[in-house]
């Protein structure tokens, strides 16, 4: 029989969509789960990482459908963003015309892809209806003082007027125009999310279902360490120079500082000295790296030295001032100490630049050393040094002494610092949502009222790219009246961050189209928390830390009960092909839409679950999907010779495969479900099986592999919904092995017995026979010749 598969995924398709098969709708005290794949960004066509994202997401809703849940599966687009932007520019068209262009295109793909998404939930962070709540969410924290504008530095190209991102910035230079880009300071918008430090440090503890990886990201991210900013001065005006550290217990063998390149002071303490011409052009230099090159552990590390001493407040030592690159403004106050005796960046860089050190711990039992004999910084526990009246004090002890020191004498404090910073949503940027802001010459700054929402984007802006925010041109726009004193006043031109759109998205498809507010309360209190949430690692900071801050506001709000979004979580890796992430780039695109019309949706995603566990990067390969494809008309083919009954054998394997898979399924590890799937399906064709085994097998692989599954089953004689028959219960009778003798004879003389379970295959009975010490004084230089199996009794074996 032929395994027509595109005439079967079209039937199911419409026959899905005709019964809205994955229409959510919440039911009184019946068990939920709520499952959300991270929504994408409307590009036009889906990639393969898209499939396997979305694959693992579906197979996951499947199985919590037949296991009884009543699950929410939605889905959306991320809409807005300058991708879009530049895609319009480029297409000569417009970034609404464009974008939704690429959101059908994109739905269409994802239906064929058979995913069980409540398409009548479909939100697109683009439409009004879903932006209106991004403006209702600023003011109300604009009321509660989290939404504040301030001047910041940010990349400008003098050329095009317009600010660009870190990402766009290549070599220095603008990424459009080539023009050199420079640092210049707007007003703009932040969120204060500084405010709930604590709060989103403290409830990691609470995310026992998330990778350790991501909780270790989200903590150094936000970043808190304890110590003590000691107050370096100027040695020329006693001008202080605060420095953060952490290890305090080094201070009496910092023997110089660093300053970043932007920091206010370096200008200052240049000027007029024969090191400030070399200095300034160091500063431009390191203008063009990026923070992520600049603090990378694996490059090399520049700086000069910039002519001015300070002072060591512990031990009154004059130390130089130097600029380097890899300190940066982010982090503590743009100052360090340098230690190169105990901290291996400050070593390579001392030894670099011939800058002096001095040891003030030891290792306890070893034998001291001088500075020029070391060749690694010591970076561990040990005894105080060279460290005044604190000698002999373990670094530990060290640590708190001399903070309580410098804090009493006020040549330090001791603090708390994070690395967590406000966050800038502000963008001069059109494809956006518009910031619900007014500027009144009398009134200052005004809130849009909240029956004025929304503030609606203008159809007809000016679009090119270049001469700032097409908003600021749009005149009907920019001129408005004062919502207090009635005057003439005119709105803010900037947009806001696209993070805002997805900081909440997973609460609106709750009630999407709930008027009212962002969100029905009533119908988040059913679904929420996600239960599951899945993504790519590299959304573990941003995108999840942003929206565990606005779900700590909204429960400030009163809106919501609890304090974490998402339950579970899991991040997804990459498709690489050849050893590299596809991209257009290189040239190493495999499309998903030419793979389903050669092999099916569904022997792709049995391909893509088949190949590697989520976690983890998956080779591309070919050779893989065509292996899926036979492994699919080979299951196919079983309905052709189903017997009366099956053997016990057969049904013991079928129970233990039960239990595999279905421990598999609600831990992801969907290659190994598929591997003993794999192995009942070699079983069947062995054994031979009745209809109620293959049914189970169908059932089992019904969440990869709806379509193929859902056709056999209506085969078979089964009426409705395979997904409604419920999930498989292993039989734990069925499941305890018996064990059976098996004789083994060489040249038809007994040599030896083994013990083994009277389901194993003929290949594992080689295996053990073949590894049995008995038997390598008999079998020992002589091929075989023949193996021959008297099944559950006994093996002869030729030589």
């Amino acid at each position: 029989m032929y395994y027509n598969f595109k005439e079967i995924e079209k039937k199911w398709h419409r026959v899905w969509e005709k019964e809205k098969s994955f229409r959510a709708k919440a039911i009184p005290k019946k068990k939920k789960y709520y499952l959300l794949e991270m929504f994408p960004y409307p590009s036009g066509k889906i990639h393969m990482g898209h499939v396997r994202n979305y694959t693992i997401g579906d197979v996951s809703a499947r199985f919590k459908t037949m296991q009884g849940y009543l699950v929410l599966h939605p889905m959306g687009f991320d809409a807005f963003g300058q991708p879009a932007e530049n895609a319009a520019i480029k297409n000569k068209t417009k970034p609404d015309i464009w974008t939704r262009k690429c959101i059908k295109e994109m739905g269409n793909e994802l239906k064929k892809m058979g995913f069980s998404y409540d398409w009548e939930r479909e939100i697109s962070t683009c439409d009004s209806s879903y932006y209106k709540w991004n403006q209702w969410i600023f003011l109300k924290m604009f009321k509660r003082g989290l939404a504040y504008k301030k001047a910041s530095s940010v990349n400008w190209c003098p050329s095009c007027l317009t600010t660009l991102a870190d990402e766009e910035v290549i070599e220095g230079g603008c990424w459009r125009c080539h023009k050199k880009v420079e640092e210049k300071d707007l007003e703009q918008w932040y969120l204060k999310i500084t405010e709930y430090k604590e709060q989103l440090l403290e409830d990691l503890n609470q995310l026992k279902d998330w990778p350790e990886r991501v909780l270790s990201m989200q903590t150094n991210w936000i970043g808190k360490s304890r110590g003590v900013e000691i107050y370096f001065k100027l040695k020329d005006d006693n001008t202080i120079i605060p420095v953060f550290t952490t290890r305090v217990d080094t201070i009496f063998g910092a023997t110089y500082i660093v300053l970043a390149p932007e920091h206010t002071l370096v200008k200052e303490i240049i000027k007029g000295k024969p090191q400030e011409k070399e200095v300034l052009k160091f500063i431009d230099k390191v203008s063009k790296k990026s923070a992520v090159v600049r603090s990378s552990s694996d490059v090399k590390k520049e700086g000069i030295f910039t002519g001015s001493f300070a002072v060591n407040p512990v031990n009154n030592e004059e130390v130089p001032i130097w600029v380097a690159d890899y300190v940066l403004m982010e982090y503590g106050s743009g100052a360090i100490m340098s230690v190169p005796t105990h901290d291996q960046r400050d070593f390579l860089f001392a030894k670099e630049h011939g800058l002096p050190m001095r040891i003030v711990i030891q290792a306890q039992g070893s034998k001291f050393k001088v500075p020029a004999e070391i060749t690694e910084a010591y970076e561990g526990d040990g005894i105080q040094v060279n460290s005044a009246q604190f000698d002999g004090l373990t670094n530990q002890e060290a640590k708190v002494k001399i903070a309580e020191w410098m804090d009493g004498k006020g040549i330090g404090k001791i603090q708390t610092h994070w690395r967590l910073r406000d966050w800038l949503i502000s963008r001069q940027r059109y494809w956006g949502t518009p910031i619900p802001i007014i500027y009144c010459p009398k009134c200052g700054i005004v809130p849009v009222a909240y029956e004025d929402l929304p503030v609606e984007l203008p159809k007809d802006a000016p679009f090119t790219g270049e001469g700032g925010s097409p908003l600021g041109k749009v005149k009907e726009f920019v001129n408005t009246k004062c919502p207090e004193c009635k005057g003439p006043a005119r709105r803010e031109t900037d947009t806001m961050a696209t993070f805002f759109d997805s900081s909440w998205y997973f609460l609106r498809f709750c009630s999407p189209g709930f008027n009212e507010e962002p969100f029905d309360k009533k119908e988040v209190k059913y679904w929420m928390p996600v239960d599951q949430y899945i993504g790519g690692i590299e959304h573990a900071i941003l995108h999840l830390l942003y929206s565990r801050f606005f779900t700590k506001f909204f429960k400030d709000l009163e809106m919501i009960d609890f304090k974490e979004p998402f339950t579970r979580l899991l991040t997804q890796g990459m498709v690489l092909k050849d050893g590299e992430v596809m991209s257009k780039s290189k040239g190493n695109i495999v499309d998903p839409d030419s793979m389903i019309s050669q092999y099916g949706a569904d022997a792709l995603r049995l391909f893509v679950l088949f190949a590697a566990p989520p976690e983890t990067e998956l080779e591309w390969d070919s050779k893989g999907l065509e292996g899926a494809f036979k492994f699919l008309n080979r299951v196919w083919r079983i309905q052709e010779n189903l017997k009366e009954k099956a053997d016990t054998g057969l049904v013991r394997i079928l129970h233990k495969t039960i239990k595999k898979v279905s421990e598999d399924f609600q831990s992801f590890k969907f290659n190994t479900a598929i591997a003993s799937m794999m192995e009942l399906t070699n079983a069947i064709y062995q054994y031979g099986a009745d209809k109620q085994v293959f049914k189970s097998l169908i059932k089992m692989l019904a969440p990869i592999t709806p379509h193929f599954s859902q056709e056999l089953w209506q085969i078979l004689g089964e009426k409705g919904s395979i997904f409604k028959a419920g999930w498989l219960e292993a039989d734990p009778r069925m499941l305890i092995e018996e064990r059976i003798i098996i004789v083994i004879q060489v040249n038809g003389k007994v040599r030896s017995k083994i013990e083994v379970s009277q389901d194993i295959s003929e290949e594992k009975l080689k295996t053990l026979i073949m590894a049995d010490k008995k038997l390598i004084s008999w079998l020992k230089d002589k091929p075989i010749r023949n193996f021959i199996l008297v099944p559950k009794k006994l093996v002869n074996i030729v030589v």
